[in-house]
């Protein structure tokens, strides 16, 4: 993940092995892929409820955790209403 540089300072979705969908802002990286997100929040999706949202504010992600690393346009995604949402959660990966 050596293309980690734009994300820096932007809002930034990680999925992650076990299923978990973090967003945060990129505060940094180190050559493991290892990611610093600060202002972070879990969203919790579910077929019942809405999207829940865990605070988690300064948080490490570990490299060979990501599956996945998108920039988040922060017009659109503050305009979605989260609650009205319904999804089944990812499924953890499994090898």
């Amino acid at each position: 993940m050596a293309g980690l540089q734009p994300y820096v300072d932007h809002r930034t979705l990680l999925i992650l092995q076990d299923g978990r969908a973090i967003v945060g802002v990129m505060a940094g990286y180190d050559q493991k892929s290892n990611v610093v997100l600060s202002d972070s929040k879990e969203r919790v999706y579910s077929m019942e409820e809405g999207v829940e949202e865990i605070p988690l504010g300064l948080y490490l992600v570990k490299g060979d955790q990501i599956v996945l690393i998108a920039e988040v346009d922060e017009a659109i995604d503050s305009a979605v209403d989260l609650s009205s949402i319904r999804a089944e959660p990812l499924p953890a990966i499994r090898y």
